[in-house]
């Protein structure tokens, strides 16, 4: 079975070698950034909660997420998220309904900041999702300014997508998605 890559699929793959490149840009001078003013554990492991508000940005849409995770060991979380498209571009004129728009996840994060040596006010956390729509890996990052309160930052890929053949409605929460916003201690 040959499968030959169209246009748009190679643009498409160009875009998002570009964004994936400028992702990782904006994650490292985060980082940075925010080296200096750590004073709070943004992982504590086992019972730890964090709960996160923030936005989400992908193509054809941008809107809310809301997630949980709770600390199962020293360096692992398991967590669910929920995303639901504010603003969204119509297909055809026709507007997306509420199941196009939402989405719902369970997730296992790796929680890494302190294999890694970070202060202990970050965290670098890849995992996998299983979703409504397809099963993907995210890799996020969380800076704490104090014990309750920080800041986050995801970005997440599918690896599998349930249905081969996306099109229309079906591409949204089913892509490339950067989300960034606030993190809490629970």
């Amino acid at each position: 079975m040959n499968y030959t890559v169209t246009k748009k699929e190679e643009i498409n793959l160009t875009i998002f070698a570009q964004n994936l490149n400028n992702m990782r840009k904006l994650f490292t001078l985060a980082a940075i950034a925010l080296v200096s003013l750590a004073n709070a554990q943004a992982f504590k492991g086992k019972g730890d909660i964090k709960a996160q508000v923030g936005m989400n940005i992908q193509d054809h849409g941008t809107g809310i997420n809301v997630s949980a995770d709770f600390g199962i060991g020293e360096n692992m979380s398991y967590g669910f998220v929920a995303s639901y498209l504010l603003s969204v571009e119509d297909a055809g004129g026709v507007k997306p309904d509420f199941e196009d728009r939402a989405d719902a996840k369970v997730r296992f994060n790796a929680n890494l900041g302190n294999v890694f040596k970070l202060d202990k006010a970050m965290d670098i956390y890849p995992g996998l999702n299983l979703g409504t729509r397809n099963f993907g890996a995210h890799l996020g990052f969380r800076y704490f300014f104090t014990e309750g309160f920080g800041v986050y930052t995801e970005a997440g890929v599918p690896l599998a997508r349930y249905d081969s053949n996306v099109r229309g409605f079906d591409e949204y929460n089913n892509q490339f998605v950067f989300q960034i916003g606030a993190s809490f201690n629970l």
